[in-house]
């Protein structure tokens, strides 16, 4: 997701030279320091790689003018709460922060009000959430089914490039192993591959050399 945003920054940015650089894990930390120390308008990073920086006073944030939190209600949980809070006290006060999230559940809220100053709230309608044009479907079946139905339809439908989620690397691994014993075309994503290997694997999806992704 870091990714994704920088490339959009990117394009926005593309006539006004704005340089942008994306912080992550599982990268060489003075790569990082080398983009820093050459002046970046847009930093965007998963929390620790930032906190990282910011302990090691290599990214500084004196003159920052807008702080956004993609996916607050992911940011905000448990697993990211105590980084966060740790890299909204290195921020100014006069900064701008902006929380993004489908979804923002009451404890999430109750959090937000201990960092942000009568914020503007746009809340989008529960109906409204859907796009027009996109279809979703739900199969309810027993475990046992679901290959078989994800196998049928792609029998029935046609599918030009797809991302099928699973809940664990096992599964992602029996997932890739029987739609290459069909002859489907796919890659494999997941937590336990390197860095450079995902870089690899998104690449082909994108470039459309693999038509599935599994992760």
């Amino acid at each position: 997701m870091a990714q994704q945003i920088a490339i959009v920054y990117k394009f926005l940015g593309e006539y006004l030279n704005v340089k942008v650089h994306y912080f992550i894990g599982g990268t060489q930390v003075k790569n990082d320091i080398k983009n820093l120390e050459n002046g970046v308008h847009v930093v965007v990073g998963t929390p620790g790689r930032v906190l990282d920086m910011l302990k090691k006073n290599v990214l500084k944030l004196n003159y920052l003018k807008a702080f956004v939190l993609d996916e607050a209600d992911e940011m905000l949980s448990r697993g990211f709460l105590d980084s966060i809070k740790e890299v909204i006290s290195y921020i100014p006060e006069t900064c701008q922060i902006a929380l993004f999230s489908a979804t923002m559940p009451k404890e999430i809220v109750s959090i937000t009000n201990k960092f942000m100053n009568d914020p503007a709230k746009i809340l989008v309608k529960k109906e409204e959430l859907t796009l027009e044009g996109i279809r979703q479907y739900y199969i309810p079946m027993k475990k046992e089914w679901k290959l078989e139905i994800l196998l049928n339809l792609y029998k029935m439908m046609e599918i030009t490039q797809a991302i099928i989620y699973c809940n664990s690397k096992k599964t992602v691994d029996f997932v890739t192993e029987e739609l290459t014993k069909k002859g489907f075309i796919v890659s494999a994503m997941h937590s336990e591959l390197p860095q450079q290997e995902r870089d690899k694997v998104m690449k082909e999806f994108r470039t459309g050399a693999s038509r599935v992704l599994i992760t």
